[in-house]
């Protein structure tokens, strides 16, 4: 089995790399908080996924990113910040309960939803009467953040709908030419988003599974609930957080994801179909896990990583998905894997990449 990747193309874009330890004025983040400050756009690396950034408080700088990305304005942007005091200035009821969850889990992979202020615009929470805030756990971020002096909304860093970028060469092959410069950071360290909960209810509800599972959240917070959107691939009306709407994380192929209790049930499956669509004179790429990839006779596969280290399989998820993109095949399979833990953000991610395409076995 050969599987090959395509050759990126020549970079329009200003790429500004930097590596730990770094200094910001030495490594070019004070150019790039120049242009966050003066409304342009730039693409930053977080523990998460690569954002795109713009200065939150302009309008006209926040509708680029929209363009850029051909994204819907329906869908609300969260806001990054450096500091926690920064909370007050974009929050009309920082509470306690909030509180506590910004004191756990910041930096890091959580967002929070808090009734905003009036200094946000529109744009930013697609006029909602809510804001979503989050501390980046990333170096680079903070220090980005830091020097531009300005809270930075900031969604993936991809063309809308597509799987979201755990590098930079993610990134250019969407944004190539569409941004003003992208900060690289090398590989993002969990790979899925962040888990987005709304603190406005009570108890507070998940309106996005992610890197902060609800076995974490429940640790801290006492009961939390989860949106029923978790599981669906759509939602409709006015979606409350990026990810509940519209289909996302998608590749190119057609994703159909084979889920169910046992991994041999699984893996039968995922032959079967295989075999049904080489029938149909169609090619076959395959996402799963180490433990049975070696076992499919598909045109390429991608092992995401042990079902024992579900933590490693989340990070490789989209790398994973694009890989298969670039194999040029008609269709990913895509294994299920346990809903508990960071499983939740997994299975989350495969449902809306897939669209509703579920074999249950």
């Amino acid at each position: 089995m050969e599987v090959r990747q395509i050759k990126m193309e020549t970079k329009r874009t200003k790429v500004i790399r930097v590596e730990e330890p770094f200094r910001p004025d030495r490594e070019g983040l004070a150019e790039a908080g120049e242009i966050l400050r003066a409304g342009g756009l730039v693409v930053f690396p977080t523990e998460t996924v690569y954002g795109l950034g713009a200065n939150a408080l302009d309008p006209d700088a926040v509708s680029g990113i929209f363009r850029a990305k051909g994204r819907p304005s329906d869908n609300p942007l969260i806001i990054h910040i450096c500091k926690i005091d920064q909370v007050y200035e974009l929050a009309d009821d920082f509470t306690v309960q909030a509180q506590r969850a910004a004191e756990a889990f910041w930096p890091g992979p959580l967002t929070l939803i808090l009734p905003k202020k009036a200094c946000i615009p529109a744009q930013v929470t697609a006029g909602l009467n809510t804001v979503a805030l989050r501390m980046p756990d990333n170096p680079v971020a903070l220090a980005l953040l830091e020097t531009a002096g300005i809270p930075v909304a900031a969604p993936s860093a991809n063309t809308s709908g597509r799987p979201s970028p755990t590098t930079v060469d993610h990134v250019l092959r969407d944004l190539d030419g569409k941004v003003d410069v992208v900060v690289d950071g090398g590989s993002c360290r969990i790979g899925l988003e962040s888990t987005v909960l709304d603190m406005t209810s009570e108890p507070p509800v998940i309106l996005r599974p992610g890197g902060v599972s609800r076995e974490d959240l429940e640790g801290v917070l006492g009961h939390t609930d989860i949106d029923a959107s978790s599981y669906d691939h759509d939602s409709p009306g006015i979606p409350r957080s990026p990810g509940m709407k519209y289909r996302h994380y998608a590749p190119k192929a057609k994703v159909v994801l084979v889920n169910g209790k046992e991994l041999n049930d699984i893996s039968n499956k995922v032959n079967e179909l295989i075999a049904n669509y080489h029938s149909q004179n169609l090619t076959v790429g395959v996402l799963a896990s180490g433990e049975t990839v070696q076992g499919y006779g598909a045109e390429a596969a991608f092992p995401l990583g042990s079902r024992v280290q579900l933590e490693t399989v989340a990070q490789n998820l989209f790398y994973g998905l694009r890989f298969l993109d670039d194999c040029n095949v008609d269709i990913i399979i895509a294994e299920g894997y346990p809903d508990e833990g960071i499983g939740t953000a997994i299975m989350n991610r495969l449902r809306k990449a897939a669209g509703g395409n579920l074999v249950m076995v």
